[in-house]
């Protein structure tokens, strides 16, 4: 059986003896210390972890003044990876690269607690235990909205729950060994007996972390449950003001199996894409939150959700696009908006566009940050505090209470999500979050077309066949959208550019459809689509990646006619 270090260290004294007496034998039927098997000492230091991570997490539950150790561990990670980095995971992992994260964070801090349960002498692994405290309680605190003091404490808790854990299930685990290093087997009875009390309590405490981290899933927080109130409260009363406007899914004449809706649906299920930097979604009350603008401004203005929602809304449907968006992606939506005209609430604050405040600088909750020019607001594309979202107040996962939406600016430069402070700012005194990691400073979305139906793959029967798609230059307007379609073997030719038929935009703020109808002959082919904008430029066939500016090239399907 193997052992531990301290079996190690046993068998080096048993040497160390032997060579300083020849007349010395010790005797092989009698102890000479207790170890623990290197399997057991490994689950001790595992759950020791595991039970920290509990503390984190059920803490974090009770409280809304603190955050889990995994989630602000997660935090200072995305803070200190490389923006290219971030990119790349974007565009490989979409969605998915946040819950990895976390897995990931936690698989490592248990195979750590693993390892140095077996590797390492007692007194260094309670050592670990203190040092991740340290690093939780740094990463915790300086998160936004998280207490200080309450971030040290737990983490210092959670240290010490992993120390107690992991040295109780060591003791428990001890076994005599002998001079050459076997375990001596002890009594049936006392095995018997030694076994019940690890079981016992290693069971008891791996339960318990299994509760606790169970907990977290399906947990409705604060901000959720307003959301909800508010819904309820709303279909129990006679509506206030104008319903949002209910758009058709497809335009008129665009009946296609697989092209993309009009309008993107939030519910059921949402497919609006969902990029961002927080890892568990701000929950915020909006019973409590408030909305500031100052910095170079006549006053300082501050106002509560209900002072918003109290006013006459207006309403718009603009598509809105992340950078990381690759060519023919999906992280692009369009939706109907809902809310207050942000130049309305600027000028209650006495900004005035032609003043040295040339940047309109938001922050959320959660610190994440970004900007514009000033100006930009007031050239008469849409610029919107949004407090609803296709009809219903914001989704939690779009930025509940309130965010801004802005026509025409990639989300990195513009759609401050969970947002709680305007500041009118220079251009060159501070950048957003995303600048220092090496994306550029303005952020137009680009000219874009995308092929919907028939995806990439697919095998068609000869005949008519329909290719449709979205093509997207929001505050300028797609003018045409134009289909090749080349044998794969002749790649290399002339792409003979068709003309698709559009459908019908609200206005040049939104994406819009198209559909062409080709007669299909038996081979492999690759189609193309390309957009041209109302201002006259066409899409370069060029890729370019997504950093630092925005994708660039054709979209490209491979097909089958057999």
């Amino acid at each position: 059986m193997t052992l531990d270090a301290d079996t190690s260290a046993v068998q080096q004294e048993i040497r160390d003896e032997s060579s300083t007496s020849s007349n010395d034998h010790a005797d092989p039927r009698q102890p000479v210390g207790p170890v623990v098997p290197a399997a057991s000492a490994g689950w001790a230091g595992l759950l020791g972890a595991a039970a920290a991570l509990a503390v984190g997490e059920l803490l974090d539950r009770a409280s809304d003044q603190v955050t889990s150790l995994v989630v602000a561990v997660g935090e200072g990670v995305i803070d200190a990876t490389p923006g290219s980095v971030v990119a790349r995971s974007i565009n490989l992992l979409g969605s998915l690269q946040k819950p990895l994260l976390l897995t990931g964070i936690v698989v490592v801090a248990l195979l750590i607690g693993w390892v140095a349960g077996i590797r390492l002498r007692r007194r260094s692994v309670a050592a670990m235990f203190v040092g991740f405290g340290i690093v939780g309680a740094v990463a915790s605190a300086r998160l936004p909205g998280t207490n200080v003091a309450a971030s040290i404490a737990v983490a210092a808790l959670a240290a010490v729950v992993g120390i107690v854990i992991y040295l109780t299930l060591h003791h428990l685990s001890k076994r005599p060994v002998n001079a050459a290093g076997v375990i001596i087997p002890g009594t049936a009875l006392s095995q018997a007996t030694d076994r019940r009390r690890l079981l016992a309590f290693g069971g008891a405490a791996a339960g318990t972390i299994a509760v606790v981290g169970a907990s977290r899933v399906g947990r409705t927080g604060a901000g959720e449950r307003a959301r909800d109130a508010l819904i309820e409260t709303a279909s129990a009363q006679p509506a206030t003001s104008a319903p949002a406007t209910t758009v058709a899914p497809t335009a008129a004449g665009f009946d296609l199996e697989g092209l993309t809706p009009r309008i993107t649906p939030i519910s059921p299920q949402d497919d609006f894409y969902l990029i961002d930097t927080a890892l568990v979604k701000p929950q915020v009350d909006p019973n409590t939150w408030t909305l500031t603008i100052d910095g170079m401004v006549d006053r300082e203005v501050i106002y509560t959700y209900d002072d918003l929602v109290s006013r006459d809304l207006v309403e718009a449907e603009v598509t809105l696009s992340c950078v990381s968006n690759p060519v023919g992606g999906d992280l692009v939506g369009n939706a109907v908006w809902r809310g207050i005209p942000l130049t309305t609430l600027l000028d209650e604050a006495g900004v005035d566009p032609t003043t040295p405040g040339t940047q309109i600088f938001s922050r959320s909750v959660d610190g994440w940050t970004c900007g514009f020019p000033t100006e930009l607001a007031y050239d008469g594309r849409t610029t919107m505090l949004a407090l609803e979202m296709n009809g219903e107040p914001l989704p939690v996962d779009h930025g509940f209470p309130a965010r801004l939406v802005v026509a025409g600016l990639y989300g990195y430069v513009s759609a401050t999500k969970w947002i709680e402070r305007i500041s009118i700012t220079d251009w060159e005194s501070v950048d957003g979050f995303w600048m220092p990691r090496g994306w550029s400073k303005e952020g137009p979305i680009k000219t874009q077309s995308r092929i919907d139906v028939p995806r990439s793959g697919a095998q068609v029967a000869p005949g008519s066949i329909a290719f449709g798609g979205i093509a997207w230059s929001p505050t300028i307007g797609i003018d045409t959208v134009e289909v090749a379609v080349l044998a794969s073997d002749n790649s290399d030719a002339e792409p003979e550019w068709m003309p698709a038929t559009l459908g019908d935009p609200t206005s040049d703020e939104t994406w819009v459809q198209w559909r062409l109808d080709w007669d299909a002959t038996p081979g492999s082919w690759i189609a193309l689509v390309r957009a041209t904008d109302k201002s006259g430029f066409t899409q370069s066939p060029i890729p370019v990646a997504p950093a630092p500016d925005g994708a660039e090239g054709y979209h490209a399907v491979n097909i089958t006619v057999a």
